[in-house]
């Protein structure tokens, strides 16, 4: 029982997921405090408020809301999303893109009918191989393959 829990334990998704969250704790802590420090004094200067909104609020029949806090928080999850997607989302993307392989094509993938007993062929085929009749190749499968056109 215990060696099962070990071995999931040991996998290396599981590691690295608790790497990337600490990493990721660590990273919004630190937008966080840029958030805290400079994006929020200057919208709340832009928008007449004394520097920093987050202590903004209103009440209603004693209630208090305090809706400087949730959009303190707001502007500090865009800050996030951005830069994530900015500097780790796109860089990746492209770097995949490079060296992604390029996948062989199946020159049997594509199939057809024959057009004389209606069994399937690959579509690259000159001859069925049920009825052995003489037919034309398909010229995009043929493209595909990477063979010449037949003639």
């Amino acid at each position: 029982m215990l060696n099962g829990f070990k071995d999931f334990i040991l996998r290396g998704n599981v590691i690295s997921m608790a790497i990337g969250l600490a990493v990721g704790a660590a990273f919004t802590a630190v937008v966080t405090g840029f958030s805290t420090a400079f994006i929020t004094p200057l919208i709340g200067l832009a928008t007449g408020s004394v520097g920093d909104f987050s202590s903004a609020q209103f009440s209603v029949e004693g209630t208090i809301f305090p809706y400087g806090k949730f959009l303190a928080a707001a502007i500090a999850f865009l800050i996030t999303a951005a830069v994530l997607y900015f500097c780790v989302v796109v860089p990746m993307a492209k770097v995949q893109n490079r060296f992604a392989k390029a996948e062989k094509a199946d020159i049997k993938a594509a199939l057809r009918d024959c057009p004389r007993c209606y069994t399937e062929i690959p579509a690259i085929a000159s001859r069925c191989a049920h009825c052995t009749s003489e037919i034309e190749p398909d010229p995009e499968a043929l493209a595909i393959a990477g063979l010449p056109a037949q003639r």
